[in-house]
């Protein structure tokens, strides 16, 4: 995606940068060769960006061009709300505290330069921020009452960056463009930029190993995407892209789902996109939404203080009992008897005013039917792990157990099970789902649906090989060519 500086004078600033075109404000705004661009990333370092100004128009415009504003309008209006500049979350506000807490004065200013800072110590907390507001340049300051507290924040043009700065701005801005490394060699032309958010420390619980996130990239180069692996690090980074591939485990108070959020908001193409996250991510969501459309599941109980007494009546025992916002067999018990439920609960209450009870079916494996698109894509049978009752045994000792999986071609896969799969997923919307369903006497129940579902290397894609991966970069493809002609993806 090319890229452009817009600055109010060409000369405002300093150096090229390989692959970066420097514009004048007022030649962007005006000049029709501009309007007919596609695919452009913008960063606006105009020194005036207050409404009406021609800082402004050039983010506003950039908007209405389908360009790639830096920053957008909607930055900018965060700038001016006091509520925005003085929310900061608990994690944020933990490193302000950290970062700043040595200082002898009451009061500190911070430049940031692309997400960067010139003093190494303010390296994590310049990022955050940067993150936060998503303007190129920036000039925070704070002040101590009891705490460190952000006292104001303003967008900086190239022009008010000083003199000693202006080699760090620039080493900074170079870092940014080429994704803070040397860039990746393309193999071939690409049309479109995809980014791949994962978690090179979530090894046990991530949606896809190593060799199937090679596999993702390699597909997509295939079909002419060139995908990038980004980090939690790289969210000021998101508008460089066309679409996003969410690659580690989701969830609604967790930064995944902020990337998520964000992306949707940019125009991107993002799967999971932040509805199915907020919907599969929670347990009591899923079983309001399949009893409502009689999807078939076990006895299940939305469980609040109030009823708890019912479980026993209701299920029996053994039965199940669910944390709402639960992933990888973790949050998920089995209760034996009334003792050992009123523990559990007093457990999981402390946590979450609603849980999900459920009646226990004994099984040796559970379906997964991935679906995609709303079609079917791969079917697997995940065994119990070895003398366990889940898939996954998970032990305090670190030593944990997996059972055994086989991939079968979706046609040859219980026509119930595909169906019921099937039907539950588009329930939720037309992303990339993992509906595990469970087989007892014949019949067929839907436990979960899952985003964000496993696809490795060497299990789910057995059956499909190589072209597991390249439907899934075929279906991005489509979604951003529908979605830069105007059109609604189905």
């Amino acid at each position: 995606m090319p890229a452009l500086i817009v600055t109010d004078s060409v000369n405002d600033w300093p150096e090229e940068i390989p692959n970066v075109e420097i514009v004048d404000a007022w030649r962007y705004v005006t000049d029709e060769e501009f309007a007919g661009r596609r695919n452009v990333k913008l960063y606006n370092l105009c020194q005036s960006l207050k409404y009406q100004s021609t800082g402004y128009y050039v983010s506003l415009l950039a908007e209405a061009r389908g360009h790639r504003p830096m920053p957008g309008v909607i930055a900018l209006q965060d700038l001016k709300t006091p509520a925005m500049i003085r929310f900061v979350g608990d994690e944020l506000d933990e490193l302000i505290q950290k970062s700043l807490g040595p200082l002898q004065s009451e009061e500190f200013e911070l430049s940031i330069y692309f997400g960067r800072n010139m003093a190494k110590r303010y390296e994590r907390l310049s990022k955050q921020l940067f993150n936060m507001f998503q303007i190129p340049l920036l000039r925070f300051r704070f002040t101590l009452n009891g705490t460190w507290q952000i006292r104001s924040v303003k967008a900086l043009g190239t022009n008010e960056v000083p003199e000693m700065h202006r080699m760090f701005m620039i080493d900074a801005a170079e870092k940014h463009f080429s994704g803070g490394a040397t860039p990746r060699p393309r193999l071939k032309r690409t049309r479109f930029d995809l980014a791949i958010l994962h978690d090179p420390e979530e090894t046990e619980a991530s949606p896809s190993n190593e060799g199937a996130l090679k596999k993702f990239i390699k597909a997509g180069e295939s079909v002419g995407l060139n995908c990038e692996l980004i980090t939690r690090d790289d969210y000021g980074r998101l508008m460089e892209y066309d679409a996003l591939f969410i690659r580690q485990t989701t969830g609604i108070n967790h930064y995944t789902y902020r990337f998520a959020r964000r992306a949707a908001n940019e125009g991107l193409v993002v799967i999971d996109d932040p509805v199915s996250i907020a919907r599969c991510t929670n347990k009591v969501y899923l079983q309001e939404l399949l009893e409502r459309h009689k999807i078939p599941m076990p006895v299940s109980l939305v469980v609040h203080r109030d009823n708890a007494d019912e479980i026993a009546t209701k299920l029996g025992f053994p039965c199940v009992l669910k944390k709402p916002d639960s992933s990888f067999s973790q949050g998920v018990v089995k209760v034996h008897n009334e003792e050992d439920l009123h523990v559990r609960l007093k457990e999981f209450f402390a946590q979450s005013e609603l849980l999900v009870a459920q009646q226990f079916l004994p099984t040796t494996f559970d379906w997964r039917i991935g679906i995609l698109d709303q079609r079917p894509l791969f079917a697997c049978q995940y065994f119990m792990a070895p003398g366990h009752w889940q898939i996954i045994h998970w032990s305090k000792q670190g030593d944990d157990r997996y059972g055994n999986f086989k991939t079968l071609p979706v046609e040859l896969a219980p026509r119930k099970a595909v169906q019921i799969a099937l039907k539950s997923a588009n329930l939720i919307g037309d992303g990339l789902y993992g509906v595990d369903v469970k087989e007892s006497d014949g019949n067929f129940y839907i436990i979960e649906v899952n985003d964000n579902p496993n696809m490795d290397s060497g299990c789910e894609d057995e059956v499909l090989r190589d072209e597991l991966y390249r439907r899934v970069m075929e279906s991005f493809l489509r979604r951003i060519e529908q979605q830069k002609s105007g059109l609604t993806y189905r």
